[in-house]
């Protein structure tokens, strides 16, 4: 029996001459009609994949929907949505894979998404989506400043989830720079993990930076910033201010990043750090009205809904509704791409309090900077079976000497609506979010039972 190995199943050097990891080079000059004639092309790949999927054809077919329906990114719009529940739904119709893959003979890399809240998504990479996926990480890091001669810390985590194992591929295959797979807190311990930046003369650490903030207070207990030389961290700010993670490490610049696990990177800062990039020759992107599905206006926030144009193998990316939201940035940046803010929340996980839209996640932009809390924090969400009214409380770490009245003003004019508030010690809610486990962690409880 014959069959093509990984290195024979995509041609590596096509791939680096069609997504260049010099982006000033390929990308400074291009005008968005040049770019938009790439994508047109890719497209066109792309959905002719998809046509050969079953998920595809019964989702398309539903809308009565042709294959001559669509000639071109125009005619996009006329595609329904999906997001992870249809995926899902596939997995139960269709078990254990769903029927969302058209793997034939060629090599498959298999992960899952964590499965917290369910039975885990699975997620499969053909090799050329797989290493195209490693590659705009790569050369995305490249871009921000990462050097051959780094030496790179991950925090991601490993096991089932694609996370740490994808980090881990980028960096070892497109950088060059010495990698450690540190891991989560469960892991490698914390106090292992300073002791890891301190012995190996880690200068790049990447991750989430609710753990990585985490990190630097451990690292500060133990007395280790002597020994430690950390300059970069490449993470997920969202939106938190960047200069607290900076001034817990020393001065270490912080670069912001966004991706999700079905698509990978999406959009990454450059070294200007002025918005993030969207990396348009390999990603289109559209910002959907949360309720209406339909395009926002320019500067307006929406959904991010992502059609991954270069997996035309065995798991083609078309129209998938991440529920993460965010705005595009006017202006041109260094590059033809587009620019947006970056992560401002989770449409799925916005609370309506009072009539007042509610992003868990802007919590912890509003009370980062304060010196009496350690920045963790948890909400609960809860009804009153009586009044069916909604109401929220938050639970923060407090070092000691936090005023609450003035705490309570401060939340309720940032998210524009009054929350009660709980202090507890600091770690005192690391039960909850379980960041010490988890590479992103819990910031809402829904307790209402809906």
């Amino acid at each position: 029996m014959t069959f093509p190995t990984y290195f024979e199943a995509f041609d590596a050097k096509a791939m680096l001459a069609n997504y260049p990891l010099d982006l000033i080079g390929a990308y400074g000059a291009m005008s968005r009609d040049e770019l938009r004639a790439i994508q047109e092309a890719r497209f066109a790949t792309l959905m002719a994949r998809g046509w050969q999927i079953p998920f595809y054809r019964r989702l398309w077919g539903a809308k009565g929907i042709e294959p001559g329906d669509i000639r071109g990114l125009d005619d996009i719009v006329k595609l329904p949505v999906y997001d992870k529940s249809d995926l899902m739904a596939s997995v139960n119709d269709h078990p254990p894979y769903g029927d969302f893959d058209g793997r034939g003979d060629t090599p498959v890399v298999f992960h899952t998404t964590s499965g917290t809240t369910g039975r885990p998504q699975p997620l499969m990479f053909g090799p050329k989506g797989r290493e195209l996926a490693n590659l705009l990480v790569g050369r995305m890091y490249r871009w921000m400043g990462l050097r051959p001669d780094d030496v790179v810390q991950s925090v991601y985590g490993h096991g089932m989830i694609n996370g740490g194992h994808y980090i881990r591929e980028a960096v070892t295959h497109f950088t060059n720079s010495l990698f450690l797979s540190a891991g989560t807190g469960i892991e490698t311990r914390s106090l292992n993990q300073v002791n890891l930046l301190a012995d190996f003369g880690v200068s790049v650490m990447v991750g989430f930076v609710d753990y990585i903030r985490k990190l630097a207070e451990v690292a500060e207990a133990e007395g280790l910033f002597d020994r430690i030389a950390l300059r970069m961290i490449i993470g997920h700010l969202g939106t938190e201010d960047r200069a607290s993670t900076e001034a817990a490490w020393h001065g270490a610049r912080a670069f912001d990043w966004y991706g999700v696990g079905d698509t990978g990177s999406i959009a990454g800062e450059g070294p200007e750090r002025d918005g993030l990039y969207v990396w348009e020759d390999a990603q289109y992107l559209e910002l959907l009205d949360v309720d209406t599905a339909t395009p926002v206006g320019a500067g307006e926030t929406g959904d991010m809904v992502v059609t991954c144009l270069f997996k035309d193998d065995i798991a083609p990316c078309i129209r998938f509704n991440t529920h993460d939201i965010t705005h595009e940035l006017s202006g041109r940046g260094q590059i033809a791409f587009k620019r947006i803010t970056g992560f401002k929340g989770r449409s799925d996980n916005m609370v309506k309090l009072r009539g007042i839209n509610v992003f868990p996640h802007a919590i912890g932009a509003i009370i980062e900077n304060r010196r009496d809390l350690t920045g963790e924090y948890v909400c609960r969400l809860t009804r009153n079976a009586a009044t069916q009214r909604d109401d929220m409380l938050v639970i923060l770490e407090s070092r000691g000497g936090t005023d609450l009245a003035q705490l309570a003003g401060l939340l309720r004019q940032g998210l524009g609506v009054e929350v009660a508030i709980e202090l507890v010690a600091p770690a005192g809610t690391a039960a909850l979010t379980q960041i010490d486990s988890r590479q992103k962690p819990i910031r809402l409880i829904d307790e209402r039972g809906v």
